[in-house]
């Protein structure tokens, strides 16, 4: 058994790429789209304490598992599961553990590319100015226009997926390197800008005591699910993204002080978002923090079109919004990428295209859930629904799981000692108990209580 595999695809310039690439990834519509809102209903200051525990407890530690087999194997997602399965004289239907992570990214892609979407019109409609003090019900009318658009839409769509296409042809280097390197400090600049803005225009005082007052009686049970749930996608676990990414990183980076510092940077980028967003509900007369999913593309474009200089400052917010999706996105099409090219020997441009055509077909049933086909539906889903439903209860608590599980306690202890070279003892002893017993316990709830929801309560 070879400890140090040599892979085809290359290896990033350095260590701090990969911590671009991997917070990239991370950081994306979950951060600056669900992590607002879903903190909003759940009571703010109570929801970020569990959540960030949460990242501590079960994202951190499963992430490290991910990277540690991607850097084994130094390949696809499906080919260094393979591998490390392999070298560990495992049973070989843990493999498949690989195959459920890929094709949860290609769906997630497929759908995610159709919101990603919706920010790029966002930010025409910011910009040209026709939001200017659009009261609730017409941003919700225009919200409701994009979405009868198909047209419209499937541009959006496109327009994306050729965004995506456009760096992961480039390869690791040239391609995920470099865009990660540009795209992430803009990402950054844009950030502190927007919370400079928030500071001085917005209410944010009533901002940051909303996310940081702990009152533990505005948390229920179910807000404390919907922090572990949010805790363990935001970081991109279970999809294949960061075993892939962990197949490019540098040998001698170390992995928990690496994934630590992806760790600090996605939750950094939440909060920050979350006091943006929040600066800007409470200056404005008659939003709530608890407005749901509607926040940011019918809340906020309220709040941007009465504040002087705020369409501006709304369409360098979605600006932001599209480059965070755009760095998550591209790392749920490299895995499927590099699957195929290591499958069919295809050159890179020929995978892309292959990949993307078919994310693109899959990504028409999520267009038209919401126009032409929003009567139809399958036992209470419509297509898009049933996608989401799908990925994120289902394939990806099972794949994450697995993979804890496997690390945990099927993985050749030679290929942890290997891999784990130069961290401390302690991270190292805390990492082994949160994969054995804390972080299978608390996916295994988010994955029971999910299924629960949607078909028994």
């Amino acid at each position: 058994m070879a400890l140090q595999q040599k892979g085809m695809h290359g290896t990033w310039a350095s260590r701090w790429t990969f911590i671009m690439a991997a917070t990239g990834s991370a950081v994306g519509l979950g951060n600056m789209w669900k992590f607002p809102y879903v903190a909003g209903i759940n009571g703010g200051g109570a929801f970020v304490l569990v959540y960030l525990g949460c990242i501590l407890l079960i994202g951190v530690p499963v992430m490290m598992s991910e990277v540690l087999i991607g850097r084994h194997g130094r390949q696809s997602p499906v080919n260094s599961m393979k591998e490390t399965v392999t070298d560990s004289n495992a049973n070989s239907k843990w493999r498949y553990v690989g195959w459920i992570g890929v094709l949860a990214g290609l769906l997630i892609l497929s759908f995610y590319a159709v919101i990603a979407g919706w920010a790029l019109d966002y930010i025409l409609l910011m910009s040209s100015g026709e939001l200017q003090g659009v009261n609730g019900s017409g941003a919700g009318a225009a919200f409701e226009n994009l979405l009868a658009s198909p047209l419209r839409l499937i541009l959006w769509q496109t327009v994306f997926l050729g965004l995506c296409v456009a760096v992961v042809i480039g390869g690791v280097k040239k391609g995920l390197g470099l865009a990660v390197e540009t795209l992430m400090p803009l990402l950054f600049v844009m950030l502190i800008i927007l919370l400079g803005f928030s500071f001085f225009k917005g209410n944010f005082q009533a901002a940051f005591d909303f996310l940081f007052s702990f009152n533990l009686d505005a948390l229920s049970w179910r807000g404390v699910l919907e922090a572990m749930g949010q805790a363990f996608f935001t970081l991109s676990i279970g999809m294949g993204a960061i075993m892939a990414y962990g197949a490019y990183m540098p040998q001698d980076a170390n992995i928990g002080k690496t994934v630590l510092i992806v760790a600090f940077f996605d939750s950094a980028v939440a909060i920050i978002s979350g006091l943006i967003i929040f600066s800007i509900v409470f200056a404005t007369p008659g939003l709530e923090p608890s407005a749901g999913p509607g926040l940011m593309f019918i809340s906020l474009p309220v709040a941007f079109g009465s504040i002087s200089g705020g369409l501006l400052i709304g369409a360098t917010f979605f600006i932001l919004v599209s480059i965070a999706a755009w760095s998550s996105a591209i790392s749920l099409l490299e895995p499927c990428v590099a699957w195929l090219m290591e499958l069919k020997n295809l050159s890179r441009a020929k995978a892309n295209l292959i990949i993307i055509f078919i994310t693109w077909v899959l990504g028409l049933g999520s267009v038209f859930s919401f126009n032409i086909w929003s009567d139809y539906s399958f036992m209470g889903f419509n297509f898009f629904d049933f996608l989401d439903f799908l990925t994120a209860n289902i394939m990806l608590p099972i794949s994450g799981l697995f993979i804890t599980l496997f690390v945990a306690y099927v993985i050749k202890s030679e290929i942890v000692s290997f891999e784990m070279q130069g961290t401390s003892g302690v991270i190292l002893n805390l990492w082994r108990i949160a994969i054995r017993f804390i972080a299978p316990f608390a996916i295994s709830l988010v994955f029971i209580m999910g299924v629960y929801d949607k078909f028994f309560s």
